[in-house]
């Protein structure tokens, strides 16, 4: 079951005595635990019949006398456990999960992990209840899930602007909501956002970022690779290091994957490169650049200077000087 499909059903007013979200994409785990603690209940209902615990301070027993409560002036109740990966004790909700009462619902978020499909508690819940695995979103599908979204909402996104924040963001579906939010918020009346917008209101440069760094390591444009490098050093806080070489290591992680598939064509490799057609036919012509020993070459390059960016094998060098000379290397 989805996070719609859960929601859709509280609409309208269908609902199990238990909700398990767990999985690593918290965005639709807080988008479902946020309904539940927002819009089950009417505002003088909540007042009486909603409680709400955190993991790492609750106790079993108060969340369990919680749930065994009749609801007042309403005919349900909610119980809400936030972050219960960090609650001791957990398995001890085993007793009530087994004859929950009809009149709670009782939602749990438990996020970055999933129950062992093999225990008891698993199993019990899956008796009465719904669980609800979110799990993270591939790469490749970043591009597509933010055009619909951006649709949901009633906007249109330039194809550049995309690809500029999905290569800054990646694929933190709460952290790409946020930032969009925060452009469409500034918009006024317009309906399009464009790479101008991307960069005033999230704040990545159009022109001095990782995936411009990435595009002028692909065709091998070292003076175009040192400016932006340069540009960095007088704005720190633009790109990291620690952000500009795992974008960088995954750029060139899906060119070297490309040698191990059978079928090579564009359209083949085109899921590794959002979906974009063009982006695949660069991708192509960066492998032909390169060949397979230059790409090999690149990705020990990135290892050696990722240590380095954190001390080890390095006695401090910048972090500018380390990426002009992982540059200078890997263009060789």
């Amino acid at each position: 079951m989805s996070a719609e499909k859960i929601i859709g059903d509280w609409k309208k007013k269908l609902f199990k005595p238990l909700y398990w979200l767990e999985g690593e994409e918290g965005y639709y785990i807080d988008l479902v635990m946020d309904y539940a603690e927002n819009k089950i209940l009417n505002e003088s209902e909540a007042g009486f019949n909603l409680s709400v615990f955190y993991g790492k301070d609750a106790n079993w027993s108060d969340v369990v006398n919680a749930c065994m409560r009749y609801p007042m002036f309403a005919d349900k109740q909610v119980v809400l456990l936030k972050e219960a990966q960090q609650m001791k004790d957990i398995d001890k909700l085993d007793n009530y999960i087994e004859n929950p009462l009809s009149s709670t619902i009782f939602v749990v978020s438990y996020k970055e992990k999933t129950l062992d499909k093999r225990t008891k508690l698993y199993k019990t819940i899956k008796k009465d209840g719904e669980v609800f695995t979110s799990e993270k979103i591939r790469d490749y599908k970043m591009v597509e899930w933010l055009k619909d979204y951006i649709g949901q909402q009633g906007f249109d996104m330039s194809p550049k602007a995309i690809a500029l924040l999905v290569e800054f963001v990646g694929n933190d579906l709460s952290r790409v909501t946020n930032e969009i939010e925060k452009v469409m918020v500034n918009l006024g009346e317009r309906k399009t956002i464009t790479e101008d917008d991307i960069e005033k209101y999230v704040g990545i440069s159009k022109e001095y970022n990782a995936f411009e760094l990435q595009n002028a390591l692909a065709v091998k444009d070292l003076a175009k690779a040192i400016k932006i490098i340069q540009y960095y050093e007088s704005n720190p806080k633009a790109a990291p290091i620690q952000l500009v070489l795992p974008s960088l290591y995954g750029f060139f992680s899906k060119l070297y994957s490309v040698f191990g598939m059978v079928d090579k064509s564009e359209g083949a490799i085109r899921h590794l490169f959002y979906n974009n057609p063009y982006a695949a036919k660069e991708a192509l012509a960066t492998i032909k650049l390169y060949g397979y020993e230059g790409v090999e070459k690149a990705l020990l390059l990135l290892h050696e200077y990722n240590l380095r960016s954190i001390g080890i094998h390095d006695s401090g060098t910048p972090d500018g000087s380390l990426l002009k000379e992982m540059v200078v290397k890997m263009m060789r």
